[in-house]
């Protein structure tokens, strides 16, 4: 299991996240305004200094309008199989 919040395949998955942000047209202030929670927050999940939960994730990309299987999927594809 990969541990550490700096890897490749978790900040593809920000990334995404973060693009989808983006062509929305939004900021890191107004996504925060829809989640409820301070910039910072948003901020630190951007610049991978924090890691969203389950539940956050969800929340994010309900806010994004963006369909959470969509990045699960992203982030299994990037994953290497155990065998």
């Amino acid at each position: 299991m990969i541990k550490e919040i700096e890897n490749t395949k978790y900040e593809a998955l920000i990334d995404w996240l973060k693009q989808s942000r983006l062509d929305k047209s939004l900021t890191i202030r107004d996504l925060a305004i829809l989640i409820d929670e301070p910039f910072q927050f948003v901020s630190k999940v951007e610049n991978c200094q924090r890691r969203l939960n389950v539940y956050e994730y969800v929340q994010y990309c309900k806010a994004l309008d963006v369909s959470p299987n969509d990045g699960i999927e992203l982030l299994s594809n990037n994953l290497k199989k155990p065998f």
